[in-house]
Formats: structure tokens, sequence, C-alpha cells
């Protein structure tokens, strides 16, 4: 991971070795002479860069200034030294907190504010979103994104693709450029001779983006129209197009919310376009999504390179399949099911009762969280007296679902009787069982191995298909890496070597060769370096993984005057031990005055490739209204300053 608050020493070597390396000219000059603080480049006359925990364009006029982005609103400690005393009006590249939290003081001390018009709603129309149960519950779609304001700010103007504005020695035109969102911009500066664009999250280094997961967004091709659930770096089509776009503006320099100023923007856009084609083809390679939908991948069909899909198998006739339901009969008629999504599995199990195939459901078992599994467990339970059985991480979901928030999930909730161990086994009728944590399609999914009958058949929930691994989401939590992940997964089907192999959606059976295993697991290791290299972060985790910062409970109820417990869980992707400190941003409601307070700092350290957790308590005031209120959360992480950057919510 860079650190973001550097030395001016290590500030000025850099200067000098490539991320701001020297020009000719009048911007190598003023390079050269105006590093004021370790803070700051003065890029021109009139046009500055403050180094937050994003970067902040100042453009100045006098003693007024202009801002582009404000990000915790620290800019103004730097404006204050430069003796900049208003600030006129500051415009928004996007709508994510990180770039807008700060943004409250300005608006009540009267600086106009600008927004893309695209996302006005997610500027001043907050609550739309927080309260609508589209966004919280059955997830499949994620734009817009929950990294929004947990507050409304208001809006005074808004801008839209061509807009040019005029501010003192400064023209700036709008640019069109989404990926990051669906309705971010970029901003053209022209002053003093010079060209720099301020492109937000559109590009964050040389060949590098700020995140991985920001791109998961569905897409049309053909006539086939894919949801943002099944996108894995779907927006990289447009985002190729908006880089297209900065390079035509032809900019002496690029400016990124997050990351490095770049005096070289066409070698860096260059260089982040053929890294995303690299990716999508390790990506596509071994995607289980072949199976499901050929027409979308007719472009990588030929490819020599690209794992062969396998022919399925007929299941044994101790099986039966049902929507996402599988049910396994043993010789006397006694059933096992695995997963419920729909009632309508509910009434065919009825039937099979009925009409004599099945004697008596003995359990259930879950493969994972997904509502489409799990969506009518309630009313199996009433219907079919019998243990509900499941590995832990999926039982911790599924029994208090309003305690997550994840990708699909259901807020119906399941009783667990029975939440296994990995490696457990234990025997039904003549089969054995065998319980095993599948990280797989999710980090909270599970696998069961069914020996008996002379067949050894693993069910992997959703995990594979013939034509390789269903990490289409990264919402999912698909980690990378040796021992995590699907390179767990894998190495399980290895290890276990099952005659038969089953996706809940799949009717067919399927298995792997061992060159297929190894194919596989090479891909993934490969994408360790390659997707590495894509983000900002010191392992590709960070920017897969959106939730290796969460709230736990993500959502709770409490009454008014009372306390509360919030904890703040990372996972440490890295190779080495991390501190993490947290505070919970309070609702400005809670305050009397109408201003933001906030918890003390927790503070914690984490070892390397393990999750650790802080707590933190918040006092309800004894007249706070009801509502939902959402609490973000300010991280510091390593040398990382992540202000508002995830988030819980408490229902008063």
């Amino acid at each position: 991971m860079e650190n973001k608050n550097l030395s001016r020493r290590v500030f000025l070597h850099r200067v000098g070795v490539g991320t701001l390396g020297l020009a000719t000219g009048s911007l190598g000059q003023s390079l050269a002479v105006a590093e004021e603080s370790e803070s700051i480049t003065r890029l021109t006359e009139h046009l500055i860069v403050y180094h937050g925990h994003i970067n902040v364009g100042i453009v100045r006029d006098g003693n007024k200034a202009f801002l582009i982005d404000c990000g915790d609103g620290s800019v103004a400690n730097v404006l204050e030294d430069l003796e900049i005393r208003s600030v006129d009006q500051v415009i928004f590249t996007h709508h994510h907190r990180d770039q807008v939290c700060g943004a409250h003081p300005l608006a009540v001390g009267g600086t106009r504010i600008g927004v893309p018009a695209a996302e006005r709603d997610y500027f001043d129309k907050v609550a739309d979103y927080w309260n609508d149960p589209k966004n919280r519950w059955h997830v499949y779609c994620f734009h817009p994104h929950h990294i929004m304001l947990a507050e409304p700010v208001r809006v005074d103007i808004t801008f839209s693709d061509g807009d040019v504005l005029r501010w003192g020695p400064a023209k700036i035109r709008v640019l069109t450029t989404p990926g990051h969102t669906d309705g971010s911009v970029s901003y053209l500066v022209e002053v003093d001779g010079q060209k720099v664009i301020f492109s937000g999250d559109v590009i964050a280094d040389e060949g590098r983006v700020w995140d991985i997961h920001s791109l998961q967004k569905g897409f049309r091709r053909g006539n086939r129209q894919i949801r943002d659930y099944h996108g894995f770096l779907g927006a990289r089509t447009e985002l190729v197009e908006s880089l297209g776009r900065l390079k035509s503006a032809k900019p002496d320099t690029l400016v990124p919310s997050h990351g490095h100023v770049m005096t070289d923007p066409i070698k860096a856009i260059d260089k982040l376009i053929q890294r995303l084609e690299v990716c999508y083809d390790k990506y596509v390679s071994i995607s289980a999504l072949r199976h499901y939908f050929p027409e979308l991948f007719v472009d990588y069909a030929d490819r020599k390179d690209h794992m062969v899909i396998r022919k399925g198998k007929t299941p044994p006739t101790c099986l039966r399949h049902y929507g996402t339901t599988w049910i396994l009969l043993s010789k006397d008629k006694a059933a096992l099911v695995m997963d419920c999504g729909a009632n309508s599995v509910v009434r065919k199990i009825r039937e099979l009762i009925d009409e004599g195939e099945i004697s008596a459901v003995e359990g259930l078992w879950v493969t994972h969280y997904h509502d489409d599994h799990v969506d009518a467990i309630p009313e199996f339970q009433k219907t079919f007296n019998c243990p509900c059985i499941t590995d832990r991480s999926v039982a911790r979901v599924i029994s208090n679902p309003l305690a997550w928030r994840l990708p699909c999930v259901s807020p119906n909730k399941a009783r667990v009787d029975r939440a296994t161990n990995d490696g457990e086994s234990w025997q039904w009728r003549e089969f054995k069982m065998t319980a095993y944590h599948l990280p797989g399609q999710t980090l909270y999914h599970s696998g069961l191995l069914v020996e008996g009958q002379g067949l050894r058949m693993l069910f992997v929930g959703d995990s594979f298909t013939a034509s390789g691994i269903d990490d289409y989401c990264t919402s999912n939590r698909n980690w990378l890496g040796r021992g995590v992940g699907f390179d767990r997964c894998i190495a399980l089907i290895e290890k276990l070597k099952p005659t038969h192999i089953f996706n809940c959606h799949v009717k067919e059976a399927f298995d792997f060769t061992p060159e297929q295993c190894h194919f596989m697991r090479a891909n993934l290791a490969e994408r360790e370096r390659t997707f590495g290299e894509l983000v900002l972060w010191d392992h590709a985790n960070y920017g897969m993984d959106e939730q290796w910062v969460r709230c736990y409970p993500y959502e709770q109820q409490a009454k008014a005057g009372t306390r509360v417990e919030l904890r703040v869980v990372v996972t440490n992707h890295s190779k080495e031990r991390r501190t993490l400190s947290c505070r919970a941003v309070l609702p400005r409601l809670w305050d009397g005055r109408g201003t933001a307070a906030s918890t003390n700092w927790a503070k914690a350290d984490i070892p390397a490739k393990k999750e650790g957790e802080v707590a933190l308590t918040l006092d309800i005031p004894a007249d706070a209204q009801p509502g939902r209120y959402v609490i973000p959360i300010d991280v510091r992480y390593g040398t990382w300053n992540l202000p508002q950057f995830t988030e819980g919510i408490v229902t008063v």
C-alpha cells in the first residue's frame, strides 16, 4: 500500500523520478519551486492540488477559491495557510462519501455546491435510497452504490457533458466519464496555459484504478441483458470509453481523486486499458458464466488458453432436482433436502410424499445464504419438522439476516439446528455425510460430500459449473490467494476426488480432471498478481473485497435514550500486521446544534491474513426521533486515512 502521507523528502524524490516527473517549460518550473509543503502541489500559479485522503483541486483567484471535490473538508486547513479567505464554489466528480463528506460546513457557509446532473439525487435526496427496501434486501443491482452520503447536502447547480464554467482565471469543461459510478464526470481545467483534468476515480495511477468492485455492473450483449450481479468488470467498456474521452482532451496532467498526479496521461491511460483486458481475459477463461450464458462470450470462444468446458453427467437415481433444490433419497425413501428457495418446492415435496416417492423428510442442508436458496425455509420448517444443518459461516447469516449487508440476502430468518465445523462427518441412512466450509461463490458457503451406493457426490451450491468457477460478483467476497477462496475449494476437489459434482442450478452433474484443477489454480494465482497490479493497494483483495471493512451488526434496532455497540470488522489481506483505528460519525439530528459529532477512536492491531475488530459504543439521545439512521465509520488503516469508508444502520 502506498503511503498517502509522504514526507517532503520522499515526495520531492517522487517528483523527480516519475509520478510528477519534471518537464521543461513553465509547468516544470512551477513544480520545481512551488512544493510548499508535503500536503500540496502547485501545478500552476492559479492551480493547486491538496493531497488529503483524496486529491482536491484548488483554483485560486486572489483570496478566493474554487474547489474540485472536498473530501473530508481538511482542505480548509491549507486554504488558511494559503491566505484564501472564502470558497466560492465546490464541484464534485461523483457522489461517493469519501469525495463529499466534508461538504456540509461549506454549504452552510454559503459555498455553492455543483454536482453531476445524473447523480443529483444522491446528494440532496439520499433518504430515498436509504429508506427503500429494494436497496437493502434481495439486492442484485448495485447502482447506485451504498457508499453514498448518510445525510443530504444542498445542491445549487448541476452539470452535464460539455458544460463550460468560467471562474476567475480558469475555464472548466465538464466531461462525462462513467465507469466508477454511472454519473461520474471529470473536469478539464484550462488555466495559465495548462490543461489539467481532475478525473475523480476513473483512473488512480498509471495503469491502475482505486478498486475493482465498483466496476461490477450489468451490460447488454446482443439480445441478452445481464444485471449487475453477473457483471464482473461489466463497467470496463464504458470506463474505457471514458478514458478515451480523457485522451481526446489532450491534457498535460491528470489528477485522480485517489492516487498520484500523472504528467504522461496517454501512457497512464493506455496501460490501464491494457491491464483491464488482461484481467478480464483471466476471468473469462475459467468463468462459470460460459455455461449459463455462452452467447456472452463468443469473442472468447476459440481461445486455446481458456479451459475446455466439461461434458455433463446423468445424475444418479437417488437424486431429484427442482428449481435450486436437490433431494437425496435413501433406499427406504427418506429424503434429505438441499436448499429451499421457493414455496413451490415445498408443494412439490408434499406431492412426492402423497405419491409415495418420499416416506419422510428427515433433514434440510443449506448450501449458502442467497435468497433463491433460502427464501422458503420458514415455510419449509413449518411444513416439515426436521433439523436444519449448515456450515457455521452460513448459519450466522441466515439466522440473523438483519446483521448483514450482502447481495441477494433475504430478510426471512431461518432456524438452524446444527452448525457444522469444517470436515465434520455423520451418518445418515446408508450415506456418510461430510460438511466443509466452501468459500466459493460466496465467503458464506458450504459444501457437502455424500458417500454411499458406490458414489462420491460433492454438492457445491453455486460455486462451480462444468465451465469453471462462479466468481462473477465481487460483492460475494471472492478472495484471491493460496488457501483462500476458490483456490481452497479447488484444492478440496483435488483431495476428495468426487465422482459427481452438483450445482444447485444445473440438472446435470459434472467433474473436473486433475489437469483442469491445476489450470484453474494456476489461473487464480496469476490473477492475484495481475489484479494486484490493477489496484493501488498492496494486495488485490482490497480492490476486490468491498467488505474488507464492514460493520457488525450492519443494522440493529434500539430505543431512544439507550446505548448500542457497533463492531467494525476488518480483514487484513496484507502480508504484514496492520494497525486499525475507527470511529463512528453520529447523525447531526442527534446533536441539538446540528453539527456532526463522533465517537472516540478505537484501535486494534490485526495480524496478517486475519480478521480483527474494534467495538464502538453509541449513545442514542433520549429525544432522538424514530427512524433509520446511517452511521458512517471513519477508518485509519496502516498509512491510509479512509473517512466514512463503511457504515452501519441504527433504527430507533
